[in-house]
């Protein structure tokens, strides 16, 4: 593997900023100091106006392979990935067929390794009736457990009580969640076509999939998760009133965690009259109230991550009325530019890539330190990105982001050491390795 040599970078680690070069050797950070330029090395990257992030943990991505690849697949879309700083993901189990027992994870892991450009694991799906399969996972090689606890599709929602329990005082990995109560999004999606007929508007999506169908699903995971002093960590919330439910401060000794999520962040209910299906996704945008919240609350440690939940459709399917258009959006790509308007740089680090890798116990990622594989992050704070279409990696070819300017962009991605991305290109050349974590 060739020698890398990064100088007069603006280091951002563990809550702090410095100047600092930077030695990559084997696929690892060899050395870090204030002034490394007698090192001799194959590529030096001048990093000088720059600012030198660990690269993203995305611990929430959907790249629709296999079953479903006119959509995506995970080679485009950890293309997309390194576009956006992102280096490693951790994909999830609703695919076809839905990856809910080993023999199917290790046949997502085994493609993996063919197709992506990023490092990567694989959730394994909790269902009605996998508990077998949940208890065998490997804990050392598989990221976690993934649990629909309402509004699930591929048959993947876990609505018995009792493997519920079972599931939450058995399992000893992260439980990650989505949390929205099933017969409350029911019953609000009755009175909406009662009202409207097939005619809903789009704008009565975050009515339709609502606060309370969410704060009452996360409530209850909350509640298991506290008697069975379980390890979860609640995905994309979207309300104020969730907040609540969780305690402000570092993750070191949190059991329970939660995630924010690009689009919750960036856009408001008010942007569904020109937006329309291109922002419906479950858990819904909310109230721009909900939005100032989230944001605080990453501010303040009570939100603890920021994951994509990258969700491609095509753009042909978003185009069908309320009823049948899909929900999810494509977000990797712009998911750290889109937070540098809002967040710190230190801020960001210690959201995408610390406590993701804290959390789910990645073996040597999340932090830039001597002996951590070298996945990393070059942002241009200076250099604006507006996305087009042109420049979008998804499979899908569109962007929720399209024709916003963002102040900063991504200047390279470094995988394992290695150039994954640079002056706008992907290296195709190269592929991730399976990430390992540092559990019992």
């Amino acid at each position: 593997m060739q020698t890398i040599l990064i100088t007069n970078a603006n280091l951002v680690n563990e809550g702090s900023s410095r100047p600092a070069d930077l030695f990559i050797k084997n696929g690892r950070i060899e050395k870090i100091d204030s002034s490394l330029t007698d090192q001799p090395a194959d590529t030096v990257i001048d990093a000088k106006g720059k600012a030198l992030l660990p690269g993203m943990i995305d611990c929430h991505v959907h790249c629709r392979e296999p079953g479903l690849e006119q959509k995506a697949d995970l080679h485009s879309e950890t293309r997309a990935a390194v576009a956006g700083g992102v280096t490693s993901i951790m994909e999830m189990p609703n695919t076809k067929p839905a990856a809910v027992t080993n023999a199917i994870l290790e046949d997502k892991f085994a493609l993996a390794a063919t197709r992506c450009v990023t490092n990567y694991s694989f959730h394994l799906g909790a269902s009605n009736s996998n508990l077998d399969e949940l208890l065998a996972m490997d804990p050392k090689t598989v990221c976690g457990v993934k649990l629909f606890m309402g509004a699930s599709t591929g048959g993947l929602l876990v609505d018995r009580a009792q493997q519920l329990e079972d599931i939450f005082g058995k399992i000893k990995v992260p439980i990650s969640l989505h949390c929205e109560d099933t017969n409350t999004i029911r019953e609000n999606e009755k009175a909406a076509r009662e009202k409207y007929g097939e005619n809903i508007p789009f704008s009565e999506h975050w009515k339709i999939r609502s606060e309370a169908a969410c704060y009452q699903s996360t409530a209850l995971a909350v509640e298991l998760a506290t008697k069975y002093d379980s390890q979860i960590h609640v995905l994309h919330l979207t309300s104020e009133k969730e907040l609540e439910l969780f305690s402000k401060g570092p993750v070191a000794g949190k059991k329970i965690t939660a995630e924010a999520c690009p689009h919750h962040l960036w856009f408001s209910a008010e942007d569904y009259d020109t937006q329309g299906a291109l922002i419906k996704c479950n858990p819904s945008i909310k109230k721009a109230s909900d939005r100032t919240a989230l944001r605080q609350a990453l501010i303040d440690n009570v939100v603890d991550t920021v994951g994509t939940d990258h969700a491609p459709h095509l753009w042909e399917e978003k185009q069908n009325p309320y009823g049948s258009a899909p929900s999810g959006l494509p977000v990797i790509q712009s998911a750290i530019v889109s937070l540098l308007e809002f967040l710190p740089l230190e801020t960001v680090a210690e959201k995408t890539a610390h406590n993701p890798a804290r959390i789910f116990k990645c073996l040597d990622r999340g932090f830039i330190r001597e002996g951590c594989w070298a996945d990393l992050a070059l942002i241009d704070t200076e250099t604006p990105t507006t996305v087009t279409k042109e420049n979008t990696e998804y499979k899908c070819g569109w962007s929720p982001f399209e024709g916003i300017t963002f102040k900063s962009s991504i200047a390279a991605t470094i995988v394992n050491g290695q150039i994954a991305y640079a002056d706008g290109q992907v290296n195709d050349g190269i592929r991730g390795q399976r990430l390992l974590f540092k559990r019992s």
